[in-house]
């Protein structure tokens, strides 16, 4: 059965492709949005690093630009396409934000397409913990200012960051809310893990942002 993943890069949404690919679904594409400057929505990514992402794991990309007041749109026009090629189901990374799963459903029904939530109402705790145990590596890229400081951006998503993080009390373990996000660099699912150079920490709209001015596939 042929699916799509709806992608960010992020360990959400990497680990919600691997599971549905553990559970014999066959992701054939991962769909990225991103806006008008070819930065990735949320994670603030350069789009080229979506692209060599994608070709370390060997799925092919759809990326589609677009604002937030076009979102749906846009999201909507790539599913329809999808679904003309054969996808009958797409993969989210949802973990607990009704409203989010709410929107995923009314765009799902409205579609006529499947979804598959493979992480929807797990504890977050759980799911980073599968996430590193199955061997996954990624790194913090984006935060908020407000909760936490500059010297997470780039740490690692291991043990002792979801300990250190623990201990802030005022963040979700899996930055469900938005309070961080990340970019994964290998893991089961890569046939060549990705080589990142870390540059600056710039500090946007109240966001830290970790600059990757460099990669390339090992």
């Amino acid at each position: 059965m042929k699916v799509v993943a709806s992608w960010s890069g992020g360990k959400e949404s990497c680990l919600s492709c691997y599971k549905a690919i553990s559970d014999g679904f066959e992701v054939s594409y991962i769909l990225n949005m991103i806006s008008k400057d070819g930065r990735t929505r949320s994670h603030g990514l350069d789009q080229k690093l979506i692209v060599v992402q994608s070709q370390s794991i060997g799925i092919p990309v759809i990326q589609r630009s677009t604002t937030w007041n076009t979102y749906e749109e846009e999201f909507k026009a790539a599913i329809y396409e999808l679904k003309r090629m054969g996808v009958s189901s797409v993969v989210f990374g949802d973990i607990h934000v009704q409203e989010h799963k709410d929107w995923v459903d009314m765009v799902c029904e409205e579609l006529d397409i499947n979804s598959i939530v493979p992480l929807w109402n797990r504890a977050t705790r759980d799911i980073l913990t599968e996430f590193i145990d199955a061997g996954f590596r990624a790194i913090v890229v984006r935060l908020r200012a407000d909760l936490l400081g500059e010297e997470w951006l780039g740490r690692e998503i291991d043990r002792s960051f979801v300990n250190d993080l623990a201990k802030v009390g005022k963040v979700d373990l899996c930055g469900e809310l938005g309070e961080y996000h990340t970019f994964v660099y290998d893991g089961p699912i890569f046939k060549r893990p990705l080589k990142l150079v870390k540059g600056a920490k710039v500090l946007r709209n109240g966001y830290w942002s970790l600059d990757i001015p460099e990669w390339q596939l090992i």
